[in-house]
């Protein structure tokens, strides 16, 4: 607030003072700025692509691996059952001739995330360098499995 000295009639007048809030106001969005990371950060994915309207419906390619964690929290290789403890040793011999080391792994509508994390973690363990996400959509549109 202000007052206003001297003069005839001694009055107040009331004045608000907003430099002081400009600051801070201009210090938090410093701040903000600096916090806030200029990219996300996360894991890159190959999602399978859907094929063209009107296209020849190919069978699934025989190398395309796709690992499966039901929402009992078993997981599946291509269709076949497999033990957590052998999944790694059972997709690095698979990929340990290969080129292309492309997986794609797929999770039950109730599993939680951390199996389909820790599934993720093992298929990197085993040389898998891509890890695509795979969806039921995606699934029907590419005739993958």
């Amino acid at each position: 607030m202000g007052f206003a000295a001297g003069g005839g009639k001694s009055r107040t007048i009331a004045e608000l003072n907003v430099v002081p809030l400009i600051d801070i106001l201009l210090v938090l969005l410093v701040i903000f700025m600096i916090i806030t990371p200029l990219e996300s950060k996360g894991l890159p994915a190959q999602i399978p692509q859907p094929q063209e309207p009107g296209g020849e419906q190919k069978d699934p390619d025989p190398g395309v691996i796709v690992v499966e964690v039901l929402d009992n929290g078993s997981v599946r290789m291509n269709q076949q059952d497999v033990p957590w403890e052998e999944l790694q040793d059972k997709l690095a011999r698979v990929f340990a001739g290969r080129a292309s080391r492309v997986a794609f792994v797929k999770g039950g509508s109730q599993v939680e995330f951390a199996q389909v994390a820790r599934a993720i973690d093992l298929m990197r363990e085993a040389g898998v360098t891509g890890v695509g996400l795979l969806t039921p959509g995606l699934e029907r549109a590419t005739g993958i499995v």
